[in-house]
């Protein structure tokens, strides 16, 4: 997922089979207790997605609560940041006569253009201050190659490993839950690598928020659908 551009995933998401179109997301069939082999992924809860932010989700700061509700059923959490580079490619700023959500071909695929956000070392940039994760052991900050940027936990945007897959099986990780911001882009290209990487994926969706651009929450889940990611929400974590 990681390898294709940003606009063949919205546009040829659309392709997969209607029925997923029916159903959004597979359900997970039982209540699920977190364990050992299991992981809390917190994807991108900074100041830049929350309300009055330069980046802002639409409910972005409603994940918040749920999140720290669901941090105290794992042992391991893991969480990501976004974390540019000033001036960094994928802001709409740093091309002439570009505007924000402008799309841009770049050498490693189409990139959406956005507002300038999550600028290494800025408040912007920080996790919620309300954010509760006390288990949690690792940060991986990505997008923070200057002419390069990265939606997934796992792989930057030309496929190479940011390491976090090789962590999470030497861990004995078998079970990745994704939570954070946002579905339709951070969310949704982590859950989809992290099958590819050969774990099971699981998205909380009301722990969760998405953009939206065009359908692309809709073409988001039909993608996510297609490559086993199972939909659930937080009252199916016991």
């Amino acid at each position: 997922m990681s390898r294709i551009s940003r606009r063949a995933f919205l546009t040829a998401a659309g392709a997969v089979a209607a029925s997923a179109w029916l159903r959004p997301g597979v359900a997970a069939a039982a209540t699920i207790t977190p364990g050992d082999a299991d992981v809390l992924l917190v994807i991108d809860v900074q100041n830049c997605f929350l309300p009055g932010g330069s980046l802002a989700v639409t409910g972005g700061d409603k994940v918040v609560p749920v999140i720290n509700t669901l941090a105290n059923r794992f042992r391991n959490i893991v969480v990501t940041q976004d974390w540019h580079t000033p001036g960094h490619v994928s802001f709409a700023s740093a091309h002439p006569g570009a505007k924000p959500f402008d799309m841009a071909k770049l050498p490693y695929g189409d990139q959406v253009l956005w507002p300038d956000h999550c600028v290494q070392g800025t408040a912007g940039a920080d996790l919620a201050a309300e954010l509760k994760l006390p288990t949690a052991q690792l940060v991986i900050r990505k997008g923070y190659h200057h002419e390069l940027d990265s939606y997934s936990a796992f792989n930057e945007a030309d496929g190479t490993a940011t390491g976090l897959a090789g962590y999470l099986k030497e861990r004995g990780i078998r079970r990745v839950f994704a939570v954070g911001l946002a579905t339709d882009f951070c969310v949704c290209f982590s859950a989809i690598d992290a099958r590819k990487a050969g774990f099971e994926a699981f998205v909380v969706d009301d722990a969760c928020r998405g953009i939206d651009a065009e359908g692309s929450l809709a073409k988001a889940w039909t993608a996510m659908t297609a490559a086993g990611v199972q939909k659930i929400v937080s009252a199916d974590i016991a």
